[in-house]
């Protein structure tokens, strides 16, 4: 490991940190956000960069809270403010396609109009579109952990932290 010449001597608190920082592992975060319409159906987003849709939201930034990283996510991607109300659970994944593993977290954005999605400015290198979707949209089009995630949030059987079992490659 190279250390630079104004870099905290190694054997300080702060070198010591420094250290620490550089070689300990790190995990993708993800937040995303459950939005329902009056309906009752779930919106989904077609993503540019896989087959399968997802819920909204994104990776969060170094230093960025979940929550926050939430909001911008959606201003950025969908051109929305949106009202973080309450974490539902904390879902680990395994790693998937070539992705690494990743703890997301689901935070419930709670009950909106559906033509919401008549005023969103879709952030075009990542989203294809929007969608309202009922049950049998998910298991239709959506990713295998969401699917399987929100089998779990309709089922009321959402523990505050969860490990979402292997995809299929």
């Amino acid at each position: 490991m190279a250390r630079l010449s104004d870099d905290p001597a190694a054997e300080s608190r702060d070198g010591f940190i420094a250290i620490l920082n550089a070689g300990l592992p790190t995990k993708r975060v993800i937040s995303q956000g459950l939005v329902r319409d009056e309906q009752g159906r779930v919106l989904l987003c077609e993503l540019t960069y896989k087959q399968e849709w997802d819920l909204p939201g994104g990776v969060v930034e170094v230093g960025e809270a979940p929550s926050v990283g939430l909001v911008r996510e959606l201003q950025e991607e969908l051109g929305i403010t949106v009202e973080v109300r309450r974490l539902l659970t904390v879902n680990w994944l395994p790693a998937w396609r070539g992705w690494d593993d990743a703890c997301i977290f689901l935070f419930d954005l709670g009950v909106v109009d559906s033509d919401i999605t008549d005023g969103m400015s879709l952030q075009p290198t990542e989203i294809k579109a929007v969608h309202w979707c009922d049950p049998a949209d998910i298991r239709d089009r959506a990713t295998g952990a969401a699917i399987e995630l929100l089998e779990a949030v309709e089922a009321g059987s959402l523990p505050t932290y969860r490990e979402a079992p292997k995809q299929a490659e």
